[in-house]
C-alpha cells in the first residue's frame, strides 16, 4: 500500500526540494511538475546528483529516455502512467481547480500512485479538500523559510535592485522592459512562450548581475528558483483565455512569494502609477492564508472510442462527485467537436483505432494561439495523412518546417517561429507518426536552438544598454569606429559567439561525444571543455569548467560535465540502491571504491547473503581473488580508471591506459586502476583472475603454459622476477622445473 503524503504550504517553504530529495533515496521515482521550463530545471538537478544515464526527461517537447532510467522528471501532462516507480510526486497539485488544465492534476491526485509512497506538493489552500478525500493522508504544513513583507508602490527609478516586475501579457513586458533599459540600463525578460533555451540566457542575464531587474509575466509563480529581493505587481489583471479578470489573492502570493530565497527576506508592491494593493490583500499575502479550494476540475478518464458521438459523449460525462467540476473548455475538446463537422474526418473515423488516433491528434497543443479554425485545420490534414498514408507525408512535413527555419526578423516574430516549431517537435515525438522520427527531433530541435539564440540575442539589444551592464562578464561590444578598433571589436565578439556555440554544443551533446583523457581533460570535438579534479573521495571528483564564458553558459557546461562524471562511475562501478538490502548496498559501496573491483576477502560476508539473480543484476564476476564487473575492464574502463586514479592520488600515479602502470601502483590506487600487484608485476585484475582459473585445471606438477605465463610476465620459471610471480600465486618449482603448490613441495620435504 503506497503512503499518501500531502506537503501543502506557502512558497519558499522547499516542499520540492524535499520531495526530490525524498525520490532520492528510493530506488526509482517520478515528479511531475507544472511547466516544461521547471520540469527542465529539476532534470538538470537529479542528474547533477546521479547522472544523466539514470534520468529520463518527458515533456510534450522534449523527451530524453537512457536504456534504463531510475528516475523520471516530466510535466504533468507528460507523465508515463505505465511507468511504476518507487516514489510519484506531482507538483503544484492547486492546479487542479485551474478551467483549463485542472482535469489532469485531478486525475493525477485520483489515480497516480507511487509503489512505496506518493507525494503531492502545493498551496495550503488544498488542505481542505485533501483531507476529505484523503482522511487517512499524512498532510505536512511546512511553514515560510523567510519572511514576506509588503513594500508599498513604487516607481520605476525607485525599484531596488535584484526586483521582478510582472506583467501579464507579452506587450506590456517588452514595454516595461523599454522603459526599464532607459531607466536602469536594462532588464531580462521571462514569459511562458519562451524556449527553455532562451529562458534559461535571458535569466542568466540577471542571476550573473548583468542586469539588476526582470520583467516576467506570472509564469514565475511556479517554482522557479530566482534571486529575487522585490516583485512589483505592474497590473492585477490578466486575460485568463476567456475574460480579463483580477487576480485572486493567492494568485497574487504565488507570485509574491518568489520573492526572497531560502532565508533571505522579501517584498512585494505595486509599480507606479498602479495604486497600491488594499489592506486585506496584504495581509493574505503576508501571512499566506487565503480562501482554501472548494472544487476540483474534472474530466471522464474512462473515454469511449466506439465512435466520435460517444467519444464526445463520455467527454460531456458529468462529474460524479460534488467536490469536483466538469472542464468547462479545453482545447482538445474544442478541436475535436470542430473536426468532427467536417465530412472528410467523420468518413474516416469509422472504428475503435483511428477514433482513438483523432484524439491523440486534438490533444496536440496550439503553441500558436491560433484562431481554433487555423489549428484544427492543420490538425485535420494531420489525421487525414495518419489515416490515408499511415505516416505524415515528409514532403509536407519539409516543406512546414523549411518555412519556419528562419533567423531573421525582430522578437515577435522569432516568438511565432518558436511557437511553430513546437507544434513540429511535438508531431515527431509521437510514436508511429513519422519516418526517421529521431531524425525530425534532431532537425526541429536544431532549429528551435537557432531560433532561441537569434530570440536571446533580439532580447539583448532590444531592453539592454550595453555599456550600462554590469560588468561580470559583458557580452563583446559592438564597436562602431572603423580601422583597427573596428577589427578588434569583430574579433571579440567573434571569439564570444565562438564560446557560447561551444558552451550550448557541450550541454546537448551525447553523452559519448565527450571524451575524457587519461590525465582528465574533458574534450569535446578535440577541444577542452573541462576537467576533473580531486575531491575529497575517488569516487567525488570535482569538475572545472574550461575556456567557457558568459552568462549562465559556466553554470549549464559544469552541471552537464558533473552529470557526466556520475555516469562515468555508474558505468564502471554499477548504480548502488537507494534503499532496501543492506547486503546489497555494502557490496555496490565497495565496489565503487575499486571502480567496480574489491579484493573476495573484504566482500565475502556481503556476497555469502546475495543470491545468484541479485549478483546477476549487479553485473559481477565472482573470482577466486576479487570480485569484479567486466565493463569496467574494457579499454574505455581502463581509460576511465586512469582519469579517477590520476585526479585522486596524483600525478605520481599516472597510469598508461593501454598498457601498465607507470609508476608502482599500490593498495587502493593499483586496484581503482585495475590491476592487482603480484609479485614483482601488476597483472590486470580479470587477467589475473583467468590466469588462476587456469592454474587451478593443469595437473600438478605441470610446466606453465606460454600464453600463460606470458599473460602474467612470468616466462618460465627460472629467474628471480619469474619465481616471484609463481611464488606470489603459491606455486615454486620442483626438482625438474616443474610448478608444483608451495604446500606441496613443503610436505615432500619433511
Amino acid at each position: 500500500m503506497s503512503e499518501l503524503t500531502f506537503a501543502l504550504g506557502p512558497t519558499n517553504t522547499g516542499k520540492t526540494h524535499r520531495a526530490v530529495e525524498r525520490m532520492l533515496e528510493h530506488d526509482s521515482g517520478m515528479i511531475g511538475l507544472p511547466l516544461r521550463l521547471l520540469a527542465r530545471e529539476v532534470y538538470d538537478r537529479v542528474s547533477r546528483r546521479v547522472g544523466e544515464r539514470a534520468v529520463a526527461l518527458v515533456t510534450g517537447e522534449e523527451k530524453r529516455v537512457p536504456p534504463a532510467p531510475r528516475y523520471w522528471v516530466a510535466t504533468v501532462e507528460a507523465m508515463p502512467m505505465d511507468v511504476t516507480v518507487d516514489l510519484l510526486a506531482v507538483d503544484e497539485i492547486q492546479l487542479a481547480a485551474h478551467r483549463e488544465r485542472g482535469h489532469v492534476f485531478t486525475d493525477r491526485l485520483l489515480h497516480a500512485r507511487g509503489r512505496r509512497e506518493t507525494w503531492f506538493l502545493g498551496s495550503d489552500t488544498m488542505v481542505p479538500l485533501a483531507t476529505a478525500l484523503f482522511p487517512r493522508a499524512d498532510v505536512m504544513r511546512p511553514s515560510r523559510l523567510s519572511t514576506l513583507r509588503h513594500f508599498g508602490k513604487k516607481g520605476l527609478g525607485g525599484l531596488p535592485p535584484r526586483s521582478a516586475v510582472v506583467a501579464f501579457s507579452a506587450d506590456e513586458v517588452y514595454e516595461l522592459a523599454s522603459r526599464l533599459r532607459v531607466r536602469r540600463g536594462g532588464a531580462a525578460v521571462v514569459l511562458g512562450g519562451l524556449s527553455p533555451r532562451t529562458r534559461n540566457a535571458q535569466v542568466a542575464l540577471y542571476q550573473e548581475g548583468e542586469v539588476q531587474h526582470l520583467v516576467a509575466t506570472d509564469a514565475i509563480g511556479m517554482g522557479l528558483n530566482l534571486d529575487l529581493d522585490h516583485v512589483a505587481f505592474a497590473s492585477l489583471r490578466k486575460f485568463d483565455g476567456r475574460d480579463r479578470r483580477r487576480l485572486t489573492d493567492a494568485e497574487l502570493g504565488q507570485v509574491a512569494g518568489r520573492a526572497g530565497r531560502y532565508r533571505r527576506d522579501g517584498t512585494f508592491g505595486t509599480l507606479s502609477p498602479h495604486p497600491p494593493l488594499d489592506p486585506e490583500t496584504v495581509r493574505a499575502i503576508e501571512s499566506h492564508d487565503f480562501a482554501p479550494v472548494r472544487r476540483m476540475v474534472w474530466r471522464n478518464a474512462d473515454l469511449d472510442f466506439g465512435s466520435v458521438d460517444a467519444l464526445l459523449a463520455s467527454l460531456a460525462a458529468p462529474a460524479p462527485d460534488p467536490r469536483f467540476v466538469r472542464v468547462e473548455q479545453s482545447d482538445d475538446f474544442d478541436a475535436l467537436r470542430a473536426l468532427e463537422a467536417r465530412p472528410e474526418i467523420r468518413e474516416r473515423a469509422t472504428d475503435e483505432d483511428r477514433v482513438r488516433r483523432l484524439w491523440e491528434v486534438c490533444q496536440i497543443p496550439d503553441y500558436r494561439k491560433l484562431l481554433l479554425l487555423r489549428h484544427v485545420a492543420q490538425l485535420g490534414e494531420v489525421f487525414v495523412q495518419l489515416v490515408d498514408r499511415t505516416r505524415l507525408d515528409p514532403d509536407w512535413v519539409e516543406a512546414n518546417v523549411r518555412r519556419i527555419d528562419r533567423i531573421d526578423g525582430e522578437v515577435d516574430t522569432l516568438t511565432a517561429r518558436l511557437a511553430a516549431i513546437r507544434f513540429w517537435t511535438y508531431v515527431s515525438h509521437r510514436p508511429g507518426w513519422i519516418d526517421d522520427a529521431d531524425g525530425w527531433q534532431a532537425r526541429t530541435r536544431a532549429i528551435e536552438d537557432r531560433l532561441s539564440d537569434a530570440l536571446h540575442a533580439r532580447l539583448v539589444e532590444r531592453f539592454v544598454e550595453r555599456g550600462r551592464r554590469t560588468k561580470r562578464r559583458a557580452a563583446a561590444p559592438r564597436v562602431e569606429a572603423s580601422g583597427p578598433f573596428a577589427q578588434l571589436g569583430a574579433l571579440l565578439e567573434a571569439e564570444h559567439d565562438e564560446a557560447e556555440a561551444l558552451a550550448e554544443a557541450a550541454v546537448d551533446a551525447p553523452a559519448e561525444a565527450l571524451e575524457v583523457t587519461p590525465r582528465g581533460a574533458i574534450l569535446l570535438d578535440g577541444r577542452a571543455v573541462g576537467r576533473l579534479r580531486g575531491g575529497r573521495e575517488l569516487t567525488s571528483p570535482q569538475v572545472r569548467v574550461e575556456g567557457i564564458e558568459g552568462a549562465g553558459a559556466r553554470g549549464r557546461v559544469e552541471r552537464r560535465l558533473v552529470a557526466l562524471t556520475k555516469d562515468l562511475l555508474h558505468e564502471l562501478a554499477g548504480e548502488a540502491p537507494a534503499r532496501g538490502d543492506a547486503a546489497a548496498r555494502g557490496l555496490a559501496y565497495q565496489l565503487a571504491q575499486g571502480l567496480g573491483a574489491a579484493a573476495l576477502r573484504d566482500v565475502a560476508p556481503q556476497l555469502r547473503e546475495l543470491d545468484e539473480e541479485a549478483r546477476r543484476r549487479l553485473g559481477l564476476t565472482v573470482g577466486r581473488r576479487f570480485v569484479y564487473r567486466a565493463a569496467s575492464l574494457t579499454p574505455r574502463g581502463l581509460r576511465l580508471r586512469a582519469a579517477f586514479v590520476y585526479v585522486f592520488f596524483g600525478a605520481e600515479h599516472e597510469v598508461l591506459a593501454e598498457s601498465l602502470p607507470r609508476a608502482a601502483l599500490e593498495g587502493a590506487a593499483a586496484l581503482a586502476a585495475g590491476y592487482a600487484r603480484v609479485g614483482p608485476r601488476l597483472v590486470r585484475v580479470d587477467v589475473l583472475e583467468r590466469a588462476l582459473g587456469e592454474l587451478r585445471a593443469l595437473p600438478v606438477p605441470f610446466a606453465p603454459p606460454p600464453a600463460l605465463a606470458s599473460s602474467l610476465g612470468a616466462d618460465g620459471v627460472d629467474g628471480g622476477r619469474a619465481r616471484a610471480i609463481w611464488g606470489a600465486l603459491g606455486y615454486v618449482p620442483d626438482d625438474e622445473g616443474r610448478l608444483v603448490p608451495k604446500r606441496r613441495r613443503r610436505a615432500r620435504r619433511r
